[in-house]
């Protein structure tokens, strides 16, 4: 059964142009498929670009260069028609549910903002009806619905956050590190809501975060990301249970297993230096400068995108068979 593409980007460059003159690179030739119904994680450290990806493709940040097609069209080239049905079917969960909430705003103002900035419910008393029901499908009740911002915890403005953004019946939903702003115990409840919500609305995922523990639980692939490049793209089990890229291997190695025997046994993976600056990535392979099996070749040479095993997508020259051998050509005359 073929699985049918609901987004594809492709050679997807962002910059920014900052004062005298100097460029940042924020995201760099990145491309990956997500099809209906999945959850598709894009993981990385901080300051690794995929906010920035997530914005771009939704249209709030214009692509530099590459293309976003969301359902076979171009969302950079849309009309004004266009751009305002695909705004209804793909929405936003933003990180920080203390500040992406107007704080002079009841929660009934702020779920309907979006029915009324495209019309929909003329109708007060079905308006109400559906703020209601949204509220319900979040885990909230109607009482709700008259309550502003301030009053709410962390986890319940999020919640809030998620109902607007299922206000217009989206099918595609960009979550940009939805629960990084939580507490631990309520992080858990908001992922679980969103499987549920996923599963009752037949919704499309884009989660972003940089807590590689987390976003196991709920995506069915996942790509990681550095300094503007996807570097690994499969399954999230085939990524937890065999990473192939050394920025992988040391991102999982952080995450402690609760079996005391298994965590003493395991070798926790040191990255040594400071990420790079995007004004002035590195030559070749940008991940060169922290990697514990960088070789001369890594400097000169952008490592190519390719499938080291099925489904399982990797941007590494220890994967490259020519160089690989002619490393271990030179290191054996040495």
């Amino acid at each position: 059964m073929t699985r049918e593409k609901i987004l594809e980007v492709r050679n997807l460059k962002k910059t920014f142009s900052l004062e005298k003159g100097k460029v940042l690179k924020a995201v760099d030739d990145v491309s990956f498929d997500i099809y209906r119904g999945e959850t598709f994680g894009l993981v990385g450290e901080s300051g690794c670009g995929k906010s920035t990806t997530g914005r771009t493709i939704i249209g709030l940040y214009e692509a530099t260069e590459g293309d976003v097609l969301y359902n076979g069209s171009n969302v950079h080239k849309m009309t004004e028609k266009e751009k305002r049905s695909f705004s209804s079917r793909m929405q936003m969960i933003f990180q920080d549910p203390y500040a992406s909430l107007n704080p002079r705003s009841t929660v009934r103002e702020i779920i309907a903002e979006p029915m009324e900035a495209h019309g929909l419910y003329k109708n007060k008393k079905e308006r109400a009806e559906r703020i209601y029901q949204l509220l319900e499908d979040v885990g909230l009740n109607r009482d709700h619905a008259n309550r502003y911002p301030h009053e709410f915890s962390g986890g319940q403005r999020q919640r809030i956050g998620i109902a607007r953004a299922l206000a217009l019946d989206p099918e595609f939903i960009i979550a940009d590190e939805p629960i990084s702003a939580l507490d631990v115990s309520v992080q858990a409840q908001i992922v679980n809501l969103l499987k549920k919500l996923q599963e009752e609305k037949g919704l499309t995922f884009l989660f972003i975060a940089h807590d590689l523990s987390m976003v196991k639980h709920i995506s069915n692939r996942i790509g990681v990301m550095y300094l503007g490049h996807i570097v690994e793209l499969t399954d999230s089990k085939d990524l937890y249970k065999k990473p192939l890229h050394p920025y992988s291997q040391a991102l999982l190695s952080a995450i402690p297993i609760p079996d005391p025997d298994i965590e003493d046994e395991r070798e926790r993976i040191i990255l040594k230096g400071e990420i790079p600056s995007a004004m002035n990535p590195p030559s070749g392979c940008v991940f060169r400068t922290r990697c514990p099996a960088a070789m001369e070749a890594c400097a000169t040479t952008v490592p190519k995108w390719q499938e080291v095993e099925e489904n399982h997508y990797v941007a590494c020259h220890l994967y490259d068979k020519q160089i690989r051998k002619d490393h271990d050509e030179v290191a054996a005359t040495k």
